[in-house]
């Protein structure tokens, strides 16, 4: 009978020990390959969804869990990374990989306390070194992509009020000043003040600037 594999986080020699979750069974036989081609890693189970990742979690004791964003029904990549994260200390890395570069996204899988966040097209190496570097204690995230979250978190504590992101909404669909006030059922002189709002909030000062911040934060479409 072989031994019990060690708690997640426990003092180990040998390769790291890699949970891969994707819910498409082709994605996880290709990363499996990938992975356990390279000697200093080693996938110990798969999952096809949010549940049993944290089952498989729980028996295996990886270092790292390889986690897709999107899962179908049930926990998505964020809610795994959550719960995880939240056993403790000893909890294992969680990174996201994931074809979905959205800031509001990266921004999820950053306040849940994801290691890292990368894209399914990231060159195998970068994946490989971004396991080794999140069993290491590190985060996982490129400048871009930390000024990135930066600015999506600021936009959110701006605290645009449901008037001003439905008046920004219609600006980015291409409407005028009076069309937007037809729409909104208001006067041309309240949606003035909605949008001046809103370029305050956000530390813009044109009607382009707000819709892209906007956009950029996951606010509006």
């Amino acid at each position: 009978m072989s031994d019990p594999s060690p708690a997640p986080g426990a003092d180990r020699s040998g390769p790291i020990r890699v949970v891969i979750v994707d819910d498409h069974s082709i994605v996880r036989a290709g990363l499996h390959a990938l992975l356990d081609a390279r000697p200093e890693l080693i996938v110990v189970a798969e999952a096809d969804s949010g549940a049993a990742a944290l089952a498989v979690v729980a028996e295996q004791g990886p270092d790292v869990v390889l986690c897709d964003l999107r899962l179908g029904a049930g926990l998505d990549g964020v809610g795994v990374t959550r719960t995880l994260r939240a056993a403790g200390p000893d909890a294992p890395a969680v990174l996201i990989l994931t074809t979905y570069d959205h800031d509001a996204d990266i921004v999820r899988a950053v306040e849940a306390g994801a290691a890292g966040y990368l894209l399914k097209d990231a060159d195998p190496d970068q994946l490989v070194a971004a396991i080794v570097g999140a069993a290491g204690g590190e985060r996982i995230y490129s400048d871009t992509m930390n000024q990135r979250v930066i600015e999506t978190m600021r936009t959110r504590r701006a605290g645009l009020s449901d008037r001003e992101l439905e008046a920004l909404a219609l600006v980015a669909g291409g409407m005028s000043n009076r069309e937007v006030a037809r729409a909104m059922f208001v006067s041309e002189a309240t949606v003035k003040t909605h949008l001046n709002h809103a370029f305050t909030k956000l530390g813009v000062d044109s009607r382009t600037a707000a819709v892209a911040a906007a956009r950029s934060a996951g606010l509006i479409g």
